[in-house]
C-alpha cells in the first residue's frame, strides 16, 4: 500500500504555543481563584477549549459553580488573550526540522494535512509562513468530539481524499496518539511518554522524510 498522506498536529509538532496557552489559561483561572502550574497544563494538550476549562474547574474544586453561559465567557476570554499573544509568532517560530520535512513530503507528491482542535490554526499557519504547504486543514469547526476521539483525523483524511490506512499521523500528546490509532492510521509520537505510538521520536529534529518512509515500509500488514 502506498503512503498517500501525512497529517500533522499543530501545537508541539509544527510550533510550540503551549506556553502561550498556559499563560492565557492561568490568567483566566487566577481571576476565579484557581492556580495551576505547567505540569498540570500538560493535561490540557490536544483537547478542546471547553474540555480544558472543565479540567481546570475540576482541578480548582469549582466544577459545579459556573453556568454554561459563564463557562463560555471564561473560554472566550482565554481565547482572546491567547490570540493577542499569537502576534509574537514569526516564521522563526517553526520547530526544528519542520520546514525541511514539509518540503520533502511535498517533493515526494504526498498530501499534507493538519488536524488541530484549535480554531486559530489557519491564522497560525499564515503567521508561520507555511499555510501553502497544506492541502487540507481540519480544525474544531469540523468536529463534534475532541481527541482522543478519532473524528478530527478522520475529517483530515476525508478532506485529503485518502483512506486512514493510507496515512501517517503525527502528534505530541497522548490523547492525539490515541486518536490517530483509533482512526486506523499509523502514528508517530514526538516526545516522552508516547510509547503507544507506532514510532516514537524524541524531538522534531528526528522527524525526517527518510524516517517516515522507513516507518511506513516496516509497518505490519
Amino acid at each position: 500500500m502506498t503512503l498517500n498522506a501525512v497529517v500533522f498536529d499543530l501545537d508541539g509538532v509544527i510550533t510550540d504555543t503551549a506556553h502561550l496557552h498556559f499563560l492565557a489559561w492561568r490568567a483566566v483561572a487566577e481571576e476565579i481563584g484557581i492556580t495551576f502550574d505547567e505540569v498540570f497544563n500538560e493535561q490540557l494538550k490536544g483537547i478542546s477549549r471547553m474540555d480544558s476549562l472543565q479540567r481546570i474547574l475540576k482541578h480548582g474544586g469549582k466544577e459545579g459553580m459556573f453556568s454554561d453561559e459563564q463557562r463560555l465567557a471564561l473560554a472566550t476570554k482565554k481565547n482572546a488573550l491567547y490570540v493577542q499573544s499569537l502576534a509574537s509568532l514569526t516564521q522563526d517560530s517553526l520547530l526544528p526540522g519542520i520546514r525541511d520535512v514539509l518540503a520533502d513530503i511535498r517533493a515526494a507528491k504526498v498530501k499534507i494535512g493538519l488536524a488541530s482542535v484549535s480554531l486559530n490554526a489557519p491564522g497560525i499557519l499564515h503567521a508561520l509562513g507555511i499555510h501553502q504547504a497544506f492541502d487540507f486543514c481540519a480544525d474544531a469547526s469540523r468536529i463534534c468530539r475532541s481527541k482522543p476521539d478519532p473524528e478530527i483525523f478522520l475529517a483530515a483524511c476525508k478532506g485529503l481524499n485518502v483512506r486512514p490506512e493510507e496515512a501517517i499521523g503525527i502528534e505530541d500528546a497522548a490523547a492525539g496518539v490515541d486518536a490517530i490509532n483509533a482512526a486506523g492510521m499509523l502514528s508517530v509520537g514526538i516526545g516522552p511518554g508516547l510509547n503507544h505510538a507506532g514510532l516514537q521520536l524524541h524531538s522534531t529534529q528526528e522527524l525526517t522524510w527518510e524516517r517516515l518512509t522507513a516507518f511506513w515500509a516496516s509497518r505490519a500488514y
